[in-house]
């Protein structure tokens, strides 16, 4: 029944392209629906907030460019991306965040919505170690106000992500 009232949420059967990506894997995982306030400064604070959720526990999907190339990282919203590690972690030299307007259009998600799963272009993608701490992560479904949970191997094995500390806290 959660499950039904979550692709409710999602606006349609099957969801977003994160969620059917993750049933196609016959990933196990439960979606979770919130208010999004428009307001809010910070997106991955916000569903932290609204679903009582330890920020650790919540990963936020940014995207960066490493030597010109976009690329993802995925950190607890209660942190910070560290450029540098993100860099050293997919064997670059330089890192900078990635304009908003390509990243939108590279993973076909909107800023506040981007979900490291279901990408219209596949990144590379750098997870931080500390997910690895918690039976169970948060992350983007694809949509403000939308959120999966499911354990942090799944989202390494289904991004083949790389797990590194790139994350300040």
């Amino acid at each position: 029944m959660a499950k039904k009232a979550a692709e409710k949420a999602a606006g349609k059967s099957g969801g977003t392209p994160a969620i059917v990506a993750l049933e196609k894997a016959g990933a196990r995982f439960s979606l979770h629906a919130y208010t999004h306030d428009p307001a809010s400064a910070s997106y991955g604070e916000e569903a932290a907030d609204a679903l009582g959720v330890d920020p650790a526990r919540v990963f936020k999907t940014l995207v960066a460019e490493v030597d010109g190339a976009l690329t993802v990282a995925v950190v607890p919203v209660s942190g910070s991306l560290d450029l540098k590690a993100l860099a050293a972690a997919l064997g670059g030299k330089r890192a900078a965040m990635a304009d908003p307007a390509a990243a939108e259009r590279a993973t076909g998600y909107v800023r506040g919505g981007i979900s490291p799963l279901g990408q219209r272009k596949r990144l590379p993608t750098a997870v931080d170690a500390s997910a690895l701490a918690h039976p169970t992560i948060h992350v983007s479904a694809g949509r403000r106000g939308l959120e999966v949970e499911l354990e942090p191997g799944v989202l390494v094995e289904l991004t083949g992500a790389k797990v590194a500390e790139i994350a300040r806290v």
